[in-house]
């Protein structure tokens, strides 16, 4: 099971880094010849769309730089949480479905920020905190909604694409289990 747990979680994060982000130009910059794919040219101030993982690249070195909508950070995370706390035990908020592909990112540059700025270590724990809360709070109203008849698909739009698959491996096992159980007391009548 954890191979396929962590193919799910592979393929989201591979849609994620080839989906389109909204950059803006640091500085103008001719177009740049990949393998097979050409990127540019920029003008400085210019917003472009460009793959996620081309604009990490450039980014690198300054040719642009991610919209803030773009990016998660601290608040948005603690946002994030407080409305999923303010959900009803059968509710979960709405999440965009890459949150989990950029929490997964932005986790690892704020832990390579400390190894620069000790001082920002006290933030990445209350941070990664905040992620686990939200985590916690998500699987057990998902493990609720699998142990429950099938749900609506109004019901499971909140869910991110990993929460989605969670739910459905969930719900086939809890039901395979119910069967059983049950044909066993039968069985014994």
């Amino acid at each position: 099971m954890s191979k396929i747990v962590s193919t799910k979680i592979g393929d989201a994060d591979f849609t994620f880094e080839n989906s389109s982000v909204k950059v803006i130009a640091n500085r103008n910059c001719p177009e740049i010849k990949l393998a097979g794919l050409n990127v540019g040219p920029f003008d400085e101030g210019n917003e472009y769309e460009i793959k996620y993982w081309i604009a990490v690249e450039l980014q690198k070195f300054g040719v642009v730089r991610l919209r803030e909508e773009e990016m998660l950070d601290a608040a948005k995370i603690y946002k994030i949480q407080w409305k999923e706390r303010a959900q009803t035990a059968g509710q979960v908020a709405g999440l965009p479905d890459d949150f989990y592909s950029k929490f997964r990112r932005f986790l690892a540059e704020s832990k390579e920020e400390i190894s620069k700025q000790p001082e920002k270590a006290r933030e990445y724990e209350k941070t990664k905190q905040l992620a686990c809360d939200i985590v916690n709070s998500r699987v057990k109203k998902i493990v609720s909604l699998a142990s429950a008849p099938a749900q609506t698909e109004q019901t499971l739009k909140n869910f991110t694409s990993e929460e989605r698959f969670l739910y459905q491996e969930l719900y086939k096992v809890i039901s395979e289990w119910r069967v059983k159980i049950l044909e066993c007391h039968e069985e014994e009548e």
